[in-house]
């Protein structure tokens, strides 16, 4: 691999690393798994990049086969930013803000820019993305648009995929296109090429045509990371977009080299609402009556007793101008952030009645000192998942499917269910209000039983998620994790019909190879590693 190495760095501006402690330290990312590469890279610009993915894809056409993985800033719990090639770091040189029309809110970017420094300019123009998952300070926007990624304003919000207006995406033979909503005259233009994008489009719409009314019968209603949305391409005017299929494809289909985003307008301006309640019944009351308002709210969280018992435990003065005890079952968060402080106040008192008929200790804030007192109980999990007891950690492997909101106190009761079952605690919170609910189980990884645990966690957790109507590829995506889990989860003929939209963009199974697809439950106790740290984020505080 060295003589690889060797001849990449004569034809690239970037860097290319291959000693023992960069590769072992690209390894890892924030997942339980571990892969070693055999090169590490820093493209310097989109050049670079052409310039590997043709040199891999003429390798592979005489069939020596390097496997890309593309990385950001290694916060993926999923180990979808671990490879045995060459990883490409993008945080290092593709990191700027390219454009911003402060009048329209459009901006392009580059992949590896942070989130946070994104959302300090976007601020300063009065502006913000509201899919900002709670990572934001030390993920990439790239990574987002990878994984469709959500944060707590999803209820009102939504995902990724809702503000992403083009791509930039350099394919696996190094060609580069943009994707964007194309017209049906624009479409037959890029039928008629003769390249490798004509060819995908041909493939695509072809694969469409043959497949659109089982496409449309399984079209998810709840919020779903997979990629691959087949659904979401063709309209019935005719017109095209490859961008639903690349956001939530954890670079298994192509490179993002830019990206161009809508924002919201940003209002501070904001009310905040937090109450008890006893049971899942009111809890699942209060999501099902609060969202059949017709203003729904921007943020809808939820934590439990357990999440806060334990915090007690590893911080007592934590909670001591937030909570005390004795704590209540579970606690629900409302945020309503409308434009018109009339209509805020309106909702505030609407949602009120609710709380008043199923909850209790209703707090109402909208200062923000008062609300930052406030998000604090929620933001509380930070403690649980930065805490070790001796070997025992909390470890990403179950927690992050998604059910429809009708059902969240099913899902809820499940995890009790689990958590009793498999001797874990039932330390839950999460977004409540799109059925998204998190549970990280601690444990010792190192020992034999614990990692067999694991497994039969990923099973229950994944047949729990199927009992009601879920989905597995939600909040924190598929990677190498899930894999083995999702021809179980998704409809047979659908998972086929993904695995044609993989073949299509990438023949020779050179982008992220084992990634949503081919990775088995053998593949990942073979790559599971004997530890879990949160090394790669200790730098900011790691939150889920």
């Amino acid at each position: 691999m060295s003589k690889v190495a060797d001849y990449l760095q004569q034809h690239l501006l970037g860097e290319i690393l291959t000693s023992s402690d960069v590769r072992d330290y690209f390894s890892r990312d924030c997942s339980l798994l571990s892969v070693r590469p055999a090169m590490v890279i820093y493209p310097r610009n989109e050049n670079d990049i052409r310039k590997i993915l043709r040199f891999t894809w003429q390798l592979a056409q005489k069939k020596h086969f390097i496997t890309i993985t593309t990385r950001g800033a290694g916060t993926d719990q999923t180990g979808a930013a671990i490879g045995s090639g060459i990883v490409l770091v993008l945080t290092a040189h593709l990191n700027r803000i390219l454009e911003l029309n402060s009048r329209t809110g459009s901006v392009i970017i580059e992949p590896g820019i942070m989130f946070g420094k994104l959302d300090e300019t976007l601020h300063t123009h009065g502006r913000f993305i509201p899919a900002i998952p709670s990572s934001s300070e030390y993920s990439t926007v790239g990574g987002a648009v990878a994984n469709n990624a959500s944060g707590s304003k999803i209820t009102k919000y939504g995902d990724f995929n809702q503000y992403i207006k083009e791509l930039r995406v350099i394919l696996s033979n190094g060609d580069v296109i943009n994707t964007r909503r194309l017209s049906k005259k624009d479409l037959n233009r890029k039928l008629g090429l003769v390249t490798y994008e004509g060819e995908i489009y041909r493939s695509i719409d072809v694969l469409i045509e043959d497949n659109q009314d089982f496409i449309n019968r399984n079209r998810l209603k709840i919020k779903n990371n997979f990629g691959y949305n087949l659904a979401a391409v063709k309209d019935k005017d005719g017109s095209f977009d490859l961008t639903p299929l690349l956001i939530g494809s954890q670079g298994t289909l192509g490179v993002i080299s830019e990206i161009t985003m809508n924002t919201e307008m940003f209002n501070p301006e904001t009310f905040l609402m937090v109450a008890s309640c006893d049971n899942t019944i009111n809890l699942q009351n209060i999501v099902d009556e609060v969202r059949a308002l017709s203003a729904q709210p921007s943020s809808m969280e939820m934590i439990n007793q357990d999440l806060l018992e334990d915090a007690a435990k590893i911080n007592p003065n934590s909670l001591k101008t937030v909570a005390s005890k004795p704590f209540s079952k579970f606690y629900i968060f409302i945020e309503y952030d409308l434009m018109s402080d009339r209509n805020n106040k309106k909702y505030i008192k609407k949602v009120k009645k609710i709380l008043e008929k199923y909850g209790h200790d209703i707090k109402i804030a909208s200062e923000v000192e008062d609300k930052e007192k406030l998000w604090k109980l929620r933001d509380i999990s930070s403690y649980m998942l930065t805490h070790n007891n001796g070997l025992n950690r909390s470890v990403p492997i179950i927690g992050e499917g998604a059910v429809p909101y009708k059902n969240v106190g099913r899902l809820i009761d499940g995890l009790y269910d689990l958590a009793k079952k498999t001797n874990i605690e039932p330390i839950l919170w999460g977004h409540v209000g799109e059925g998204i609910i998190h549970l990280r189980p601690r444990l010792n990884i190192a020992q034999v039983g614990d990692r067999q645990k694991v497994f039969r966690l990923l099973e229950e957790y994944n047949n729990l998620i199927k009992s009601l109507d879920g989905t597995i590829s939600s909040e924190g995506n598929d990677g190498r994790l899930k894999a083995p889990y999702l021809d179980q989860n998704l409809p047979p003929e659908l998972y086929q019909i993904y695995k044609k939209v993989k073949q299509i963009f990438d023949p020779y199974n050179l982008l992220n190879q084992g990634v949503k697809f081919g990775t088995s439950v053998d593949d990942l106790k073979n790559i599971m590693r004997h530890d879990y740290k949160l090394e790669h984020s200790y730098n900011h505080l790691p939150r889920n």
